[in-house]
């Protein structure tokens, strides 16, 4: 299979006109302009397109919850939340999200195991299955009695303390078949009573959850907005960087020395400040929330400056206020409130984002899983693209038509 652009946006940093490339076993093989690329196999004529990998939502949720409301999650069956989170991969796909990195769900390795198995339609999943959280910290059922929050937590989260829980617990998740580990090292904005400021786990817990997740070769992501905890993760050895909402120049030096990438989910940050109270969303995380959201920004804002390695997230679960099929809303705010071009967006949502799973996504290099899209305008004229998307490919197949072709049965 060959496929011919009219510029291809290679999630590298590249555009690339008149551009050609191969495709084998579902993997790009040879990338080029058109005249060095032969001609292999089935044609797939875009060439009057732009083609760019296709996106990555590097932080999401898919717990298939309908509900801004924490105390609500409780009576959620997973059976039901299973379902409907096979309807958000649905929106997912349509909206040319070909993969996902869940960070919290205590549903998504049965999904991901149904998508694997052409069962449902989706894109990758990517999942740490449910985060791990220190007792009292963001992750903790705060407004439950203790007893009650340990066993059944929020559905999203589990809760370990001390070194040899937080390892027994990693090894858990291990054992579950997680592709990643997520653990929180600051308190948070949806959590009743800790702040975003206040650092979680000690430096032992963390290396625990890291050094096991070192062991088989899989990341750690840690949900972590104040200065404090974003060092104490990086110093031990944390892969990714979750929300940032406080990032000082120690934090930021740290994160370009380790390589570390980092994921701000504006998105979240966003809806939750411009129409949180209409979703039922509790005070107190409207009150952290507009409190943080302009450090925010002006954490993201150095972090970008500072060539500190971005990913797109957008935290979304699934309710009215942030859906899934809405995600290029983080790429949209990049642009708007950061400063980053059109293609620096993209890249974020594609090569960025690839930084952050363990499979060879977000390119269209050799090698790279051949999960595409074809744009119906071009994002150097305006961001507002990537919303316009026409095909989706993955693995080289078209998926887009057989998306519709389920929601419409």
């Amino acid at each position: 299979m060959y496929v011919d652009c009219g510029t291809l946006v290679d999630g590298t940093g590249r555009a690339i006109e008149d551009a050609r490339f191969t495709v084998e076993n579902g993997r790009v093989d040879e990338v080029g302009p058109r005249e060095d690329v032969p001609e292999a196999g089935e044609h797939v004529d875009l060439s009057d397109r732009v083609v760019t990998p296709g996106f990555i939502d590097a932080h999401v949720h898919l717990q298939g919850l309908r509900t801004m409301a924490p105390e609500t999650w409780l009576h959620e069956s997973d059976t039901a939340c299973a379902a409907r989170a096979t309807t958000d991969c649905r929106r997912l796909l349509s909206a040319g999200f070909t993969s996902v990195r869940d960070l919290g769900s205590s549903v998504a390795l049965g999904v991901r195991e149904a998508v694997d198995e052409g069962e449902v339609l989706g894109p990758r999943i990517y999942t740490s299955g449910r985060s791990i959280s220190q007792t009292g910290g963001h992750g903790d059922a705060h407004f439950l009695p203790y007893d009650i929050a340990r066993e059944h937590g929020l559905g999203v989260s589990e809760l370990a303390d001390g070194p040899d829980e937080c390892r027994k617990t990693a090894r858990k998740r291990l054992r579950d078949g997680a592709d990643c580990i997520k653990i929180m090292t600051t308190g948070g904005v949806l959590s009743e009573k800790d702040a975003p400021d206040q650092q979680q786990y000690t430096d032992a817990e963390i290396r625990a959850f890291t050094e096991e997740a070192e062991r088989v070769g899989i990341p750690v992501a840690s949900h972590a907005q104040g200065t404090e905890g974003v060092i104490a993760a990086l110093e031990n050895g944390v892969d990714t960087i979750e929300h940032g909402f406080y990032l000082d120049e120690e934090a930021i030096d740290l994160l370009l020395e380790t390589d570390a990438t980092f994921v701000p989910t504006l998105a979240i940050a966003y809806r939750l400040v411009e129409e949180g109270a209409d979703h039922g969303v509790p005070e107190y995380g409207l009150r952290k929330a507009r409190e943080a959201f302009e450090a925010h920004v002006e954490s993201v804002e150095r972090a970008h400056e500072a060539g500190v390695p971005i990913a797109a997230g957008t935290d979304f679960l699934g309710p009215e206020l942030i859906p899934h099929g809405d995600n290029a809303l983080e790429m949209e705010l990049l642009v708007e409130e950061i400063g980053l071009s059109p293609l620096e967006a993209i890249e974020a949502a594609t090569g960025g984002s690839g930084r952050t799973v363990p499979e060879d996504v977000g390119t269209i290099t050799p090698g790279a899983h051949a999960d595409f899209l074809a744009l119906g305008s071009d994002p150097r004229n305006g961001i507002g693209a990537v919303r316009d998307v026409e095909a989706v490919y993955k693995g080289g197949k078209r998926v887009d038509e057989a998306v519709s072709g389920a929601d419409g049965a």
